[in-house]
């Protein structure tokens, strides 16, 4: 056969190639518009840690660093001073649920406190769920504590006192426990090689592999999990987690980390991108090129592929530095609510004020805090039916007849909550003892140094704190009549303010002029 021939027919071939790939991505763009789904791409290499001696090198590094450099916090000493297992377990437990969105500095002393009240589970069981709230209380995230109770009734009632002992069974009887906590546990408790990820955890993987998806993806997930557990030192796993979860909150912080001072630096691609980065655009600026630099750099970063899962949709920001990783889910706004409260008081038996709090249900937001009378507002409510509405509810509560002039307006606090940014519009109502004596289920009237160790919420105490500002602690009212030339308070222009709240616990107003007008009519 001839060479012009061959060549024909090899030009053939590659045409029909070409076009038969054309044809194949027309399909996959087509079956993309109509909702099929395309071949799922598997991660790069890049992302994970092929090298068995990096491995070990990684863990030497990090626990020396952990050694000389670890704080030293009464859950560590308990961990490793407490000779009992089913303490130790539970030590470590309280300790994990208390840290799940809280710092540690806010922690220390309520653990402290936690453990002195309640040092085995067997006490814990014994409290009651007041007990638990009361002592939770300024801490957030309240159905904590409440799981923390439950869960120790649990180990007491079905489990014979003897706490889970593995990460499945972690998972399976104790209630609130995920999959962090379990291997957190089973870990640090029980010596178990089982790797955990939380946010400090993920942001030193994404980093140390340049992980840049959306770190909440199932792919990203997956991947950290997969690298969590490859890199836990079987012979010190409780030490090791502990080592990652304080290099991000001490060094590889979300702002301003402390690149220079991470003792695993020299594995981590993102601190490896930023120095190669820097030196390219010095090189720029001297007006030279390294195309070898640049080769490598292509080789290695998959994120120019644009197919990795695990590599980021936008472009590298030079100004961000490793802060390019990990990328997180835009968050949503917190939904905005308003409450309308009355801070209702009376006179003390002892000429000290008490106030009256009524208990939130035990499910849902602030599960069986206390709280002053509330009500949720709605768009288009007037004062006049605010008032209305809030004098029946408290009238409901005391079992007495309070009037609409009894309420004197004292201002708004806002409180956000992690979903909801709520507005207290705050009033206040000063009765006499002989009028605030019955009371329905589920009150309480407690003094002001009762009120300071009592269940109570965040937001109840700004609402306490504005409302000693604005009244300056005034006396309550006497059984005698007011002298003639006592001042009268003037009620405030309603404020425009928009936030948020709210609950089971809280009713519309609708609601109550709908009780209001059943009431007149019968």
């Amino acid at each position: 056969m001839s060479r012009l021939r061959l060549t024909s027919i090899k030009g053939k071939k590659l045409l029909s190639e070409a076009e038969e790939t054309k044809t194949s991505t027309r399909k996959w763009r087509k079956t993309a518009v109509e909702g099929e789904k395309a071949p799922k791409a598997s991660p790069s290499s890049y992302h994970s840690f092929c090298d068995p001696a990096e491995v070990v090198q990684l863990r030497r590094k990090l626990l020396s660093w952990y050694d000389s450099e670890k704080r030293e916090l009464p859950w560590r000493t308990l961990a490793v001073t407490e000779a009992d297992v089913n303490i130790r377990t539970y030590a470590v437990w309280v300790s994990e649920v208390m840290l799940q969105q809280t710092q540690v500095a806010t922690v220390t002393d309520y653990y402290n406190r936690w453990m002195k009240k309640w040092p085995t589970v067997q006490h814990l069981a014994a409290a009651t769920l007041q007990e638990v709230n009361q002592m939770w209380a300024g801490l957030g995230y309240y159905s904590r504590g409440k799981r923390l109770h439950e869960g120790a009734q649990k180990v007491v009632s079905e489990l014979k006192g003897q706490m889970p002992h593995t990460v499945d069974d972690l998972l399976k009887e104790l209630p609130g426990v995920g999959r962090y906590t379990a291997a957190a546990v089973a870990s640090i408790a029980l010596g178990q090689v089982a790797g955990v990820v939380d946010g400090n955890v993920t942001r030193v993987l994404c980093r140390l592999r340049a992980i840049g998806a959306d770190s909440t993806s199932p792919a990203a997930t997956q991947a950290l999990w997969s690298l969590a557990n490859v890199l836990v030192d079987p012979e010190r796993p409780g030490d090791f987690n502990q080592a990652m979860m304080e290099l991000g909150a001490r060094v590889c912080t979300p702002k301003g980390p402390l690149c220079s001072r991470c003792p695993v630096r020299a594995h981590c691609h993102s601190h490896q991108k930023v120095q190669v980065q820097q030196e390219q655009n010095t090189k720029k600026l001297l007006g030279r090129t390294d195309r070898s630099v640049s080769e490598v750099l292509d080789v290695e970063d998959c994120m120019k592929g644009g197919t990795c899962p695990l590599c980021p949709l936008e472009p590298w920001d030079d100004s961000l530095g490793v802060q390019n990783f990990p990328r997180k889910p835009v968050k949503k706004a917190p939904r905005a609510e308003r409450t309308l409260t009355c801070v209702v008081v009376r006179p003390g038996e002892q000429d000290d004020q008490e106030f009256l709090l009524t208990q939130r249900p035990n499910k849902g937001l602030l599960a069986g805090l206390w709280e002053f009378p509330s009500l949720l507002l709605h768009d288009g409510d007037s004062d006049a039916e605010q008032r209305r509405a809030l004098c029946h509810q408290i009238s409901r509560t005391l079992n007495a007849d309070v009037s609409d002039g009894l309420l004197r307006h004292v201002g708004e606090v806002v409180h956000v909550f992690s979903h909801i940014q709520q507005t207290y519009v705050v009033y206040s109502a000063r009765l006499k003892r002989s009028d605030a004596r019955a009371q329905a289920e589920n009150t309480q009237w407690l003094t002001r140094s009762a009120l300071q160790g009592a269940a109570v919420s965040s937001g109840l105490k700004k609402i306490l704190k504005l409302y000693e500002s604005r009244t300056g602690l005034e006396e309550s009212p006497k059984e005698e009549k007011p002298p003639k030339n006592a001042k009268r308070v003037k009620t405030s222009k309603k404020s425009r303010a928009a936030a948020a709240m709210g609950g089971a616990r809280q009713l519309p107003l609708n609601s109550f002029f709908k009780t209001l007008k059943e009431e007149s009519g019968s």
